[in-house]
């Protein structure tokens, strides 16, 4: 937890005497006067640059006193991505030093500075905020205070810390290593944090989906020899609340892509196929920590998907929970087949919205990159909300159809449904066409497809590759749309 303060009194000029490490947001016209003019013009004389070359790239500076200095200037005009891609670069070579103070100083016009505190707290905070150390000579960052300099008003840091709780929670199950997040390892990190923010927790283990006629989640299941796979639903209930959020999470400990098995360039990184699980355990931590007055079901679909004896094959049909019998056409689209199990069981209760997470299609990622993810939904309206939410988060995504006439690729002559295609094209629009069967028509419904969920070198806020995407568009989502609270 940050420690922040405010001194609108203090000038920049009597920084050094703050802190160490000292962040300067200003505009063009504030930075020509200050105090640090003379050497900033020196620098960008020295580097064949102008003053405005530092809307595109932030400087950083050493004074005679021994403080590291960066320099950025960011207009609010610009997208909050933008700014806040500024801000995490500005952040990045204070942070390298692992501060325990920084010192803020806002050098631009009143009417901006609410808005750029707030990016600035919610950049510095992600970026400071502990990621569990997996090498023994890791440093450990130690940010404890900020202090502000140049306004008289701080921004909502319990919402911004309850984001980054979230989000950071999120980064930390993605990145833990397959052999220390197996189904039975990760379902001991769930009744933890159940009984540390008092969820109600509920279990449906491998035997009992079998007995319930799950067939599509036990399809994937049975390949792992443990049979220790496991559809979780954790609950938090608002006193307050009228409305109920379903939250869906694909949580593939480790994909080796079943009897298709995936060639070892694919196979590496495949313990990260539980990030969208983890997305929606995130958003739920989120939730809760800000005391947000709605109810929150979160479903995480978690197993994996290994290649044996018992592990389903091309051309099985199996049985779904709602009925409908899928021809499995490639085992390494495992990702729809939990989440339609998990899917059913969360629409039978009948949320007032239901949103599922998945690093589903490599097809998305294909027509995306990295730096945006996609979302499919079954109202047009609704999918706009989501396409807001990106805008203002700093997360974004953008709208792909969901079209009846793409079912046709979805026909089968033994089945009701393929499970997918063998053709490379359309799969992520294919893949939400088949999710869409196990979602009730009347609950509004968007499908996240994560192809953004890892970016080298970070993305818009975050400076780590795996970013938690997701977290925050969702919590401004929930803010601007569903209970209108921030």
């Amino acid at each position: 937890m940050i420690d922040w303060h405010l001194n609108a009194t203090i000038t920049t000029d009597k920084a050094i005497n703050c802190a160490q490490h000292v962040l300067i947001v200003s505009d063009v016209d504030h930075l020509q006067i200050g105090v640090f003019a003379a050497l900033i013009a020196q620098k960008l004389s020295r580097m064949q640059r102008t003053w405005l070359d530092l809307e595109q790239k932030a400087i950083t500076l050493e004074t005679q006193a021994g403080q590291l200095v960066s320099v950025v200037c960011v207009s609010t005009q610009r997208s909050p991505f933008d700014v806040q891609t500024q801000l995490r670069k500005a952040m990045t070579p204070l942070l390298a030093e692992y501060p325990s103070h920084v010192a803020v100083c806002l050098q631009c016009d009143d009417a901006s500075k609410d808005r750029l505190l707030a990016y600035i707290a919610w950049v510095l905070a992600i970026n400071a905020h502990v990621l569990t150390p997996l090498k023994k000579s890791q440093p450990t960052p130690a940010l404890t205070q900020v202090t502000v300099l140049g306004h008289d008003r701080l921004p909502d840091t319990g919402w911004i810390e309850a984001m980054v709780s979230g989000n950071t929670l999120c980064r930390n199950l993605t990145l833990t290593p397959p052999n220390q997040l197996t189904p039975a390892l990760y379902m001991s990190q769930l009744h933890a944090l159940a009984a540390t923010h008092d969820w109600t927790l509920q279990v449906w283990d491998f035997d009992t989906l079998k007995q319930m006629g799950a067939g599509a989640f036990v399809a994937v299941a049975q390949g792992s020899t443990d049979k220790d796979a496991a559809i979780v639903k954790l609950s938090y209930r608002h006193p307050q609340a009228d409305k109920t959020l379903g939250l869906v999470g694909k949580g593939i400990c480790f994909d080796t892509g079943g009897h298709n098995l995936k060639a070892s360039k694919y196979m590496l990184g495949m313990h990260q196929d539980m990030n969208g699980g983890a997305v929606a355990l995130g958003v739920l931590q989120a939730i809760t920590l800000s005391n947000q007055v709605v109810n929150v079901d979160c479903w995480l679909a978690i197993a994996q998907n290994h290649i044996g004896p018992n592990a389903y094959k091309q051309n099985d049909v199996v049985t779904a929970l709602n009925g409908l019998r899928i021809e499995v056409i490639h085992t390494d689209a495992e990702g729809r087949m939990v989440l339609a199990d998990t899917l059913t069981l969360a629409a039978r209760q009948q949320p007032d919205v239901l949103i599922d997470y998945a690093t589903l299609t490599g097809s998305m990622q294909t027509a995306l990159g990295t730096r945006m993810s996609g979302v499919i939904a079954n109202r047009p309206a609704f999918a706009q909300q989501w396409i807001a939410a990106g805008e203002v988060s700093g997360e974004r995504v953008v709208e792909f159809p969901y079209a009846e006439d793409y079912d046709e690729a979805l026909e089968s002559e033994v089945a009701d449904m393929k499970e997918c295609t063998l053709d490379a094209e359309a799969d992520h629009l294919l893949a939400a066409r088949f999710l869409g069967k196990f979602v009730d028509d009347a609950i509004p419904w968007c499908h996240i497809d994560l192809s953004a969920y890892a970016n080298k070198n970070g993305l818009g806020a975050v400076a780590s590759e795996v970013n938690g995407f997701g977290v925050s568009l969702t919590m401004h989502w929930l803010a601007h749309f569903l209970i209108k609270a921030h």
